[in-house]
């Protein structure tokens, strides 16, 4: 039996995955002498060996739990210790794993030897850290029975796939082989992540609350929270993608024909844009934690459309340009190859361009800009996408025009009367909602009264102006204090 330290050493190696060939394994209880590779002995100890493992593995930084298993050769039992890429990379391991406080080592595999990573080879192994993305990971749950047959021809035939004729006549380990979704020596292959993702009809079995939840309040949530309903999409992400567009589409989506005054030609609008609406539950679904155990958040109210997701953008990318809202750059990716299995599908354009398609098809449909927000410690993503101004009554606006929409309703001018005493009910209710959470952004506010963002910023503003409302902190993290309660 080689000894512990040595295996410690070389479960590093594999741990670090240098050359990403999936990791390795290590037999104990082979003849290492003259390289037949028969068993020469039984393993004795084996139940020693194994709980000995289980304190040993928590020497190892970051932590790291090789899988083994006791099989027979010969007659003779062996340890089998698999050692798949690990997740955390780059792993270290004490120079003497049997003894308290000794230096740590790196180590990588070369040929066949495990060696210290020094050097440019070091600095290299650091890069490694979360270059493998988690849906490029092998997972040793996934059986090949979990992968849908149906749903994997479904996919090949939607990109024109060659292999989509063989699916039937070829084996399906095959075909999944030459997709390039296992990892791992060819002794202990594994499914990568993004294999269930795409082509299990269950994935939550495996990431649990993998699902896309729709809320609706007709009313608005702020103005009636108790009338909502609420659906609930799973299933692969293609699938989760489709029915999610299929409900808004049908149960969301209007066109608006406004004729105005003194122009010949009507107006034609939609309340939402589908390409952009679209963009950003794909993008929802694209960026996600998949461990994560909170859902997809789609809210539809009069006022706009929010999609809350968990966690956040990355550090990576600064708050700077979140709140600008325009190209959202990252350096590291959750999921790259669902990406590009979501490009074939046309339903993305491809990495980095997701802002840019939402901004640019609502700015076509004459929408507002969509908002982007996170929170200081990246635990969340909201992107807000305001209904058509055409489509809600705007509480600031006096207009001496009249308008017609499609479903037949007239607006005439206000009354500068009825504006002021609209307007002094907005700071009340304002200030009521402040009062329930000082966290709450000016988007937020703006979906909970069913008004525009730049209507509420106007309202908020002249609270500020007249002493009753102040800022503390910045736009994230900051919070609002509420001066004096009394109505104007």
């Amino acid at each position: 039996m080689v000894g512990i330290q040595a295996a410690y050493i070389t479960i590093c190696a594999f741990a670090n995955d240098f050359d990403d060939l999936g990791g390795g394994y290590i037999i104990v209880g082979v003849d290492t002498e003259d390289k037949t590779g028969m068993a020469i002995r039984p393993v004795e100890g084996i139940d020693n060996i194994l709980q000995e493992m289980v304190v040993y593995n928590t020497k190892m930084a970051s932590y790291y739990l090789p899988r083994t298993s006791v099989e027979e050769v010969d007659g003779k039992q062996l340890i089998v210790i698999w050692c798949p890429a690990g997740s955390c990379r780059p792993y270290s391991v004490p120079v003497n794993v049997t003894a308290k406080g000794t230096k740590e080592y790196f180590y990588i595999r070369s040929g066949t030897s495990s060696i210290e990573a020094r050097g440019e080879a070091l600095v290299e192994l650091r890069e490694l850290a979360n270059r493998v993305p988690f849906d490029e990971r092998g997972n040793s749950d996934i059986l090949l029975e979990d992968i849908s047959l149906v749903l994997l021809r479904d996919y090949l035939v939607k990109v024109d796939s060659k292999l989509a004729d063989d699916v039937i006549t070829t084996p399906l380990s095959a075909i999944l082989d030459q997709m390039e979704l296992y990892t791992g020596p060819k002794e202990n292959r594994l499914l990568r992540n993004v294999a269930v993702m795409m082509f299990c009809e269950n994935p939550s079995k495996f990431f649990p609350y993998t699902q896309i939840d729709v809320v609706t309040f007709p009313n608005g949530k702020m103005k009636d929270p108790n009338n909502f309903t609420e659906v609930t999409f799973k299933g692969s992400v293609p699938q989760m993608i489709k029915q999610t567009m299929d409900y808004i589409k049908s149960n969301v989506l209007k066109e608006h024909v406004r004729k105005i005054s003194g122009r010949q030609e009507a107006e034609r609008f939609w309340n939402y844009p589908y390409d952009a609406i679209e963009e950003a539950v794909v993008n929802s679904v694209y960026h996600r934690d998949f461990l994560q155990h909170e859902p997809i958040e789609i809210t539809i109210e009069p006022s706009g459309i929010s999609i809350l997701n968990c966690p956040g953008p990355d550090r990576s990318i600064s708050k700077e340009d979140i709140e600008k809202g325009d190209m959202l750059k990252s350096r590291r990716y959750r999921n790259r190859r669902l990406g590009d299995f979501l490009k074939e599908l046309d339903l993305t354009e491809g990495r980095s361009t997701g802002v840019p398609t939402i901004q640019t098809k609502l700015a076509e449909n004459g929408s507002p800009r969509a908002i982007f927000e996170t929170t200081d410690d990246r635990l969340t993503f909201l992107v807000t996408i305001p209904v058509h101004e055409g489509c809600r009554e705007s509480s600031e606006t006096n207009s001496n025009s009249s308008e017609t929409d499609i479903l037949g309703s007239e607006r005439g001018s206000e009354t500068k009367t009825k504006s002021s005493e609209r307007s002094s009910e907005t700071k009340d209710l304002i200030i009521d909602i402040i009062k329930q959470d000082p966290h709450i952004t000016a988007a937020e506010i703006a979906m909970q009264l069913n008004m525009s963002s730049r209507g509420v910023e106007k309202q908020i503003r002249k609270l500020r102006e007249l002493g009753k409302i102040k800022r503390t902190g910045g736009r994230f993290g900051g919070y609002w204090e509420i001066v004096i309660l009394d109505k104007e």
